[in-house]
């Protein structure tokens, strides 16, 4: 069953995905608080929002999600300006570039911080707000990256999994409460973290892949690859044996 959204948190919302997310949330009718850390593309964002729906449809904060400590305060500060919440958006992530024969602990914490550690830190506020509410949903937004261990980006793949991991538990918990889990798997996206790389293909915007989103969890779904065809990629990959996979350049 279909519903539309009436006050929403995205968390990544300067850019890419999260962006587009806002946008289109605000341009089906709700309130929607931007969070990220980089002000400037967050209130252009939230202008462009203002212009085109309403002054009161963006709240911005700014906020670093590697700081976990803060982030309780900031979610509960936003939905009583608010006034109130039914949907937030993990959306936030970074992926740094890693040599082949290069280990670096310092980019892989700083990806499991903004990736996974932050996560933690803004979805369990709202998992406690809407199990006591009893409705809600949460979306958190992963990669096809992290069904497999591939050689380029170890610690990334690695995040993207453990997140999926962590939200179907999560989902498991909170349907008995009416709550609703979605996580989305994006293949390749137009946005600045893939633009340039090479090899690409079934190439999606972030206005495309965000209406994709936005339609998956109105409709309560579990997890979504985006677009759908990656499923199939998906369960290629992970059908093939650790022996072979180790062989492939991917």
């Amino acid at each position: 069953m279909e519903k539309r959204f009436e006050r929403a948190i995205v968390v990544g919302a300067s850019s890419g995905i999260g962006a587009a997310l806002a946008r289109q949330l605000a341009g089906q009718g709700a309130r929607v608080a931007l969070v990220a850390r980089r002000a400037d593309q967050l209130e252009q964002v939230a202008d462009g929002i203002r212009t085109a729906w309403g002054k009161d449809k963006a709240i911005v904060r700014v906020h670093d999600v590697s700081d976990t400590k803060g982030a309780a305060q900031a979610f509960d500060e936003l939905v009583k300006e608010l006034g109130g919440l039914d949907f937030i958006c993990y959306a936030a992530g970074v992926m740094a570039e890693v040599g082949a024969d290069e280990y670096p602990t310092d980019k892989d914490l700083r990806i499991l911080e903004v990736g996974l550690a932050g996560a933690f830190a803004w979805l369990n506020p709202a998992a406690t707000f809407f199990q006591a509410q009893r409705k809600g949903a949460i979306v958190g937004i992963g990669s096809i990256a992290g069904d497999r261990g591939r050689r380029a980006y170890p610690s990334y793949h690695a995040t993207k999994a453990g997140f999926a991991t962590w939200l179907e538990s999560l989902r498991n918990r909170l349907t008995q409460h009416g709550v609703r889990v979605t996580t989305i798997k994006p293949g390749f996206i137009d946005t600045a973290m893939t633009r340039g790389m090479p090899g690409l293909f079934w190439v999606k915007t972030a206005d495309e892949a965000a209406s994709m989103i936005l339609n998956a969890a109105k409709k309560g779904k579990q997890t979504v690859y985006v677009p759908a065809r990656w499923r199939f990629v998906s369960l290629v990959i992970r059908s093939i044996p650790s022996f072979l996979f180790r062989r492939l350049s991917i």
